[in-house]
């Protein structure tokens, strides 16, 4: 029997072949589906999580603390909409964007390329590294190159992707949570806290020393940020979750079984017993990603920055960079002894080569979506396993020729490139507000207050990425 397919005016198909319809899956228990959103942890703990707002708190207090948790809430409702086109159909968010227009497969792979090239990450850890080990500026050098080339084989290693980097992230997330609790234990005394409460509570204010960019910044961070958060859906789709389940895993070509990963995607009838299997899907995911993303990130957003207002805050006058961290580590140290700032500094290269085992991944998994099915999709030879794992090493082999180099990048283009990460979060948001409204039709669709989230998502990153470029461009030129 010739399949049965999704017409134009169901899920477009100007842009990209047809979908077929099949019916979608059972839902499980929502604890069968935690996995997806440790994965998006790990990515969001060592950028706003352990740098930006920890050191937001170590210069301002918890002033702006409010931003934090309204910023990790806001990402909450933008996952979930990103996952709602995946479980409905099986394909990627951006996949369901080039649907619209075939245009913004180009933009997007731009903005997930541009931003996230930087192994800041693994130079981040190695210096921490060097804090502990000894080592010189070329020392550093090495042991960050080192780093991207082991979470390069990582990855490469394990028979499926996804099982290798929820495994590794499981463990990394599980250690970092542990280590956290023991430092606050240690150094954070309840009027901290009664500060923290303070600031959360204190909507709106900004004080007016502290710059916009690094701002804006901070709120895209709060949580994943800028493309990572589409990755949500590529994370879905391995899971084989909702529709996703008739979707091939991406495998290593050295140790895995090769899988026929879909290019297109597929959409369920509204049949009675397919809506209440997709009523079922949704009250899971919710459950899961409210308790698995949006509270162990709000927890570790709180735990790290009160433990630097209760440690830095004692060392003013250091400049931006990992200065801080430093000064958190002799604080504890002074206090407790110097195992507890070598397990600080431990727990901080933990933090920071999760996330940049996180950031390969998902960079490479949205690039090779995006070239794939786009631009590829009829050449046999360039299969969807190929393609990552040409992306993933070529991302390796850009950063170890960085770390090689002696280029330094301006410091007014690093904050502009970290506002335009709140850019593209405005832009998908937007989009996002159209496909899961008039795309996803009836039932499928946004509930109301789903839409002011996303509404508010819009006027949130759009404000502030405005007024930010507004002011950052005339610096560029000068």
């Amino acid at each position: 029997m010739e399949a049965k397919l999704v017409p134009h005016e169901v899920i477009p198909c100007d842009q990209l072949p047809a979908g077929q319809y099949r019916d979608l899956p059972e839902p499980p228990k929502w604890r069968k589906m935690v996995g997806p959103s440790i994965l998006l942890l790990g990515l969001s703990l060592g950028s706003g999580e352990f740098v930006l707002w920890p050191y937001i708190t170590y210069k301002f207090g918890f002033a702006v603390f409010w931003a934090c948790m309204v910023g990790v809430l806001t990402q909450y409702f933008i996952n979930m909409e990103i996952e709602r086109w995946a479980l409905a159909t099986g394909e990627t968010a951006i996949t369901g964007f080039c649907r619209l227009w075939g245009g913004w497969a180009g933009i997007f792979l731009l903005a997930n390329v541009i931003p996230w090239m930087w192994p800041g990450w693994a130079s981040g850890a190695a210096t921490i590294l060097t804090w502990e080990l000894g080592g010189d500026e070329s020392v550093r050098v090495g042991y960050s190159i080192a780093s991207l080339f082991l979470v390069g084989l990582a990855l490469s290693l394990g028979p499926v992707v996804y099982n290798t980097v929820e495994r590794i992230q499981t463990v990394l997330v599980a250690l970092v949570l542990v280590f956290l609790l023991v430092i606050f234990f240690l150094v954070v005394e309840p009027v901290h806290i009664w500060e923290m409460c303070k600031g959360i509570v204190n909507i709106g204010y900004i004080p007016e020393e502290m710059e916009l960019p690094l701002f804006l910044g901070a709120l895209a961070f709060a949580g994943a940020g800028g493309t990572m958060n589409l990755v949500q859906s590529d994370f879905i789709r391995d899971k084989g979750y909702g529709m996703g389940a008739y979707v091939g895993r991406l495998t290593s070509p050295l140790t895995g079984k090769e899988e026929a990963v879909g290019d297109i995607g597929y959409h369920f009838e509204q049949t009675e017993q397919n809506m209440r299997r997709w009523r079922g899907w949704w009250l899971a995911a919710n459950r899961e990603h409210l308790i698995t993303f949006y509270g162990l990130s709000a927890l570790s957003l709180m735990l790290l920055s009160l433990i630097a207002y209760a440690t830095a805050r004692q060392a003013p006058g250091l400049e931006q960079g990992l200065g801080f961290i430093d000064a958190e580590g002799d604080f504890i140290a002074g206090q407790h002894g110097g195992f507890f700032k070598h397990l600080f500094n431990w727990m901080g290269i933990a933090i920071l080569l999760t996330t940049e085992l996180g950031l390969l991944d998902a960079c490479a998994r949205i690039s090779t979506d995006i070239i794939k099915i786009n631009w590829l999709r009829e050449n046999e030879k360039w299969s969807k396993n190929r393609l990552y794992f040409l992306l993933l090493w070529a991302q390796i082999l850009f950063g170890t020729l960085i770390m090689l180099s002696d280029f330094n990048k301006p410091v007014q283009l690093l904050i502009l490139s970290a506002s335009l990460n709140a850019g593209v979060m405005l832009i998908y948001s937007v989009l996002l507000l159209w496909m899961n409204n008039r795309v996803l039709k009836g039932p499928l669709a946004m509930h109301p207050t789903r839409f002011l989230a996303l509404i508010w998502s819009c006027a949130f990153f759009g404000y502030f990425t405005f007024v930010t470029i507004q002011s950052q461009l005339p610096k560029l030129w000068h």
